[in-house]
């Protein structure tokens, strides 16, 4: 049986590489092959064009240090020996670390900002303090490439950060090879500086966190449905799931909500988790109009939910306002979101008001923000919101009296 089939890669000193995919992709694999656990019936590991497996072991060591997944330590050794257990490649047999061996681990355990638990019993340390004593240990082998097995799994949040930090300073200030099996995919792409991306025993993608982390390639590999943004302080891909609809619910009477259809007026992405409530609660439920690259379509594509999309920075077109219509002609009830108005969206207001007036369906206006921040559109947003108010619309403050309101209709 293959585990592992065509997988070609490089990594370059002073490189962070983060091997991600899902469960029984092939990834652990990989580590071992790369560590010789494993040997490859076909193909080689080059380290600088030498071929990693006719390395004696001492010079494999010397090159190549390994974190595994499972860090535990049994027995009753203080840190600072754990650590000094890396200088073994370097020593002769029946050899004792010198006062230079002991220095080394003392830099090695600085850098990883575990000195001050030298001499701390390793059983005594809690998840996250082991982890920095064994990296620590893998360093003062000093390797050119150090290679990890989810380095971070069942870490707290502040290890996660202090250890995929310290990793990333490495291969910056040490110029050390850096790969790492990383099962989050935000901190992957926050650290890494290339990612491989594996399914199946092959590489599906290869390259920088943008063209690798896209809401295609997580669907494809990992079956999720997913939205990728750009942060905006770093400008780095985050990844957000995106929920999938539970079972139809009935309401208060008994009744399936699976025969009334909500249309949302959204923008901005004011509707997504409205989008995704009222669809978990069986509601049948469209949305207009949104920009193409608005959240909202992207959430309304992902839970099949119809909508009425717009070219991106262009305000809403006659013949969409149409569409638009039509959309919400087909509806029971129609929710007016929290969303921003300006010239380029004022037409949503229209199209609640011809809603509510001409076509004569159940408004319901989300206000949970003050119309007045929200309107960029010199006061006219303001105006026609009071109208739609004197006209009957139901004025609601929050998405749980959304769904409070849509039950008593």
């Amino acid at each position: 049986m293959k585990v592992l089939e065509g997988v070609d890669f490089s990594a370059a000193h002073g490189e962070f590489l983060g091997v991600i995919g899902p469960n029984g992709s092939g990834k652990t694999t990989l580590l071992r092959t790369i560590t010789r656990i494993l040997k490859p019936k076909v193909g080689t590991i080059l380290l600088q064009g030498k071929e990693v497996m006719e390395m004696k072991a001492k010079e494999f060591s010397r090159n190549f240090a390994a974190v595994p997944q499972d860090t535990t330590v049994n027995f009753d050794f203080t840190a600072l020996d754990i650590v000094l257990m890396g200088r073994t490649p370097h020593l002769g047999r029946l050899e004792l670390e010198t006062e230079k061996d002991i220095e080394i681990a003392q830099r090695c355990m600085e850098l990883t900002n575990c000195w001050h638990l030298a001499e701390r019993p390793i059983i005594e340390l809690s998840g996250g303090e082991r982890q920095l004593v064994i990296i620590a240990r893998a360093l003062t082998q000093e390797p050119r490439a150090l290679l990890l097995d989810e380095p971070t799994s069942h870490l707290d949040i502040n290890y996660q950060i202090e250890i995929m930090e310290l990793l990333k300073r490495l291969t910056v200030h040490e110029g050390l090879i850096v790969i790492a099996v990383i099962h989050d995919l935000n901190l992957a792409a926050q650290y890494c500086d290339r990612l491989v991306l594996l399914h199946r025993g092959k590489i599906v993608s290869l390259g920088s966190q943008q063209a690798v982390l896209t809401a295609e390639n997580v669907k494809n590999t990992f079956g999720a449905n997913v939205i990728v943004k750009r942060h905006a302080l770093t400008n780095l891909c985050y990844v957000s799931p995106v929920p999938s609809p539970v079972k139809r619910q009935t309401g208060a009477s008994g009744k399936s909500n699976a025969g009334i259809t909500v249309h949302l007026i959204c923008g901005g992405g004011e509707g997504t988790s409205l989008m995704h409530r009222l669809t978990a609660k069986g509601y049948k439920v469209t949305a207009g109009v949104v920009n193409m690259l608005d959240t909202d379509c992207e959430v309304a594509q992902l839970l099949n939910v119809p909508v009425v999309t717009e070219a991106p920075f262009s305000p809403i077109t006659d013949e969409t306002f149409q569409a638009h219509l039509a959309l919400i002609e087909q509806a029971d009830v129609v929710v007016l979101c929290n969303t921003p108005f300006g010239f380029g969206n004022l037409k949503n207001m229209d199209a609640a008001e011809v809603a509510l007036g001409g076509m004569s369906k159940s408004v319901l206006v989300l206000e949970a923000d003050r119309i007045e921040e929200r309107d960029f559109a010199g006061g006219e947003a303001t105006k026609r919101l009071i109208a739609l108010k004197n006209k009957g619309a139901v004025m609601v403050k929050s998405q749980a009296e959304v769904l409070k309101v849509l039950v008593s209709l």
